[in-house]
């Protein structure tokens, strides 16, 4: 059995759709004979960059808002890594937001 975890990153809308081929073509979202599952919602980030950032959008230590999306999908401990690794190669952030955390719910 493997456990999952549930993975939700914040991306702006720009690049939500390249995340999400990039992180379901590394196994995220598979739940039975179906791949790429995931939900998206809209929201506003906000951020301050800090000397010595080098931000994809913004001005360092100017406030931020921009107009992301928050995906959420399972992963497969076994495919935990992998998946973190396609998210932050295919996010434009230099820190990309993201967060996991197991849940109740196997797949044999």
């Amino acid at each position: 059995m493997t456990q999952l975890h549930t993975l939700v990153a914040y991306v702006p809308r720009t690049h939500t759709q390249a995340v999400l081929a990039a992180i379901g073509d590394a196994g995220a979202g598979r739940i039975g004979n179906y791949s790429h599952c995931s939900f998206v919602t809209a929201g506003t980030g906000r951020f301050t960059p800090l000397d010595g950032a080098a931000p994809f959008i913004g001005d360092v230590n100017r406030a931020t808002e921009v107009a992301e999306d928050r995906i959420e999908c399972l992963v497969g401990e076994d495919l935990l890594d992998a998946v973190v690794l396609a998210l932050r190669a295919a996010h434009p952030y230099e820190e990309p937001a993201f967060m996991s955390w197991p849940v109740d719910g196997w797949r044999g």
